[in-house]
C-alpha cells in the first residue's frame, strides 16, 4: 500500500469499496479507511478525525503520519482548506501549494528529538514533491479541472482566524492563501521519505481583504464545490504508475 491520501476540513472519507483499521504507533493509535482502486489499495486518514473532532493544533500529526509509514504508504497527498491573502485567488478556487511559511508556535515538529531518537535536520528546499505536483497538473488538465496557479501557504497556530494587521504581514512576505494544518505534516513527511503534495480549496477571503466576515457556511458552500473532484484527481494520480526517481524526497534526512 504504497498510496495515501489525507483529508483536511470536510473531506472525511473517500468513495469506493473500504475498511477501517487501527493502527497503533509510538505516538498513539490512528484510525485509518483502506479503499481499494482498482487493483490498488490507498490509504485514507481524516487529519481531523470523522467529526471533526480535533482541532488543528491539537492533532496528533507525528502518529498519523507514521501510521502511514507503517502501512508502507510513500506517495501522500492532502486536502487544505485556506484562507486567500491573494486576490487572484476566490474562493472555490483551486491551488497547488508550492512553497509554505511557518508561524506555528507549539507542536511537536520532528520525530528526531534527540536520546536514542538522535538528531536531524530535513531539507526543505523542494517541501512539496515535484513529481506528485506534476502529476496533479497532467490529472486535472485531462479532467477540466481548473487549477488556478502554484501557492505559497502560511501555516497558522490556530484555531483563531489571523488579524487583519497579521494578514497584511503575510501578505507581505509572500503568502497567498493561509491555513492552520500543514505544518508539521509536510515536515514529518519529509523526514519518513515520503513523496507529498497538498493542493488548497479556497474556502475565504483572509480577514480584512475584502471586508467579509468569515462565515461558515460559506466555507462549506466553498469546499462542497471543489472537494470531490480533487479527491477524484487524487485517486487518479495514485492509481497510476508511481516513483521516487527524479525527486529528492526520499532523499531529504540528513541524521547527524
Amino acid at each position: 500500500m504504497e498510496g495515501a491520501v489525507i483529508g483536511g476540513t470536510g473531506v472525511y472519507d473517500l468513495s469506493g469499496e473500504s475498511y477501517s483499521r487501527t493502527i497503533n504507533t509510538p505516538y498513539g493509535a490512528v484510525q485509518v479507511d483502506i479503499v481499494r482502486i482498482g487493483h490498488k489499495e490507498v490509504a485514507f486518514l481524516a487529519r481531523h478525525g470523522k467529526g471533526h473532532s480535533v482541532p488543528p493544533h491539537l492533532i496528533n500529526y507525528r502518529a498519523n503520519m507514521k501510521a502511514l509509514q507503517q502501512l508502507g504508504v510513500k506517495y501522500v497527498y492532502a486536502t487544505a482548506a485556506v484562507g486567500s491573502c491573494n486576490e487572484d485567488f476566490a474562493p472555490g478556487d483551486i491551488v497547488v501549494i508550492k512553497d509554505f511559511i511557518d508561524f506555528t508556535k507549539a507542536r511537536p515538529m520532528t520525530f528526531y528529538e534527540g536520546g536514542k531518537e538522535g538528531v536531524a535536520h530535513v531539507d526543505m528546499s523542494a517541501p512539496y514533491c515535484k513529481n506528485l505536483r506534476k502529476k496533479f497538473y497532467d490529472v486535472a488538465k485531462q479532467d477540466a479541472i481548473d487549477v488556478k496557479g502554484d501557492a505559497v501557504y502560511v501555516c497558522t497556530e490556530g484555531p483563531r482566524f489571523e488579524t487583519l494587521h497579521e494578514v497584511k504581514m503575510y501578505r507581505q512576505l509572500g503568502g497567498d492563501v493561509i491555513g492552520m494544518t500543514n505544518v508539521p505534516e509536510v515536515v514529518l513527511a519529509k523526514e519518513l521519505g515520503m513523496c507529498y503534495a497538498a493542493v488548497g480549496i479556497v474556502t475565504n477571503w483572509c480577514t480584512g481583504l475584502k471586508g467579509e466576515a468569515i462565515m461558515m457556511h460559506d466555507i462549506e458552500g466553498a469546499l462542497a464545490k471543489s472537494k470531490e473532484k480533487v479527491t477524484r484527481a487524487f485517486i487518479k494520480c495514485l492509481a497510476g504508475d508511481l516513483s521516487q526517481e527524479n525527486c529528492s524526497c526520499s532523499k531529504a534526512l540528513i541524521l547527524m
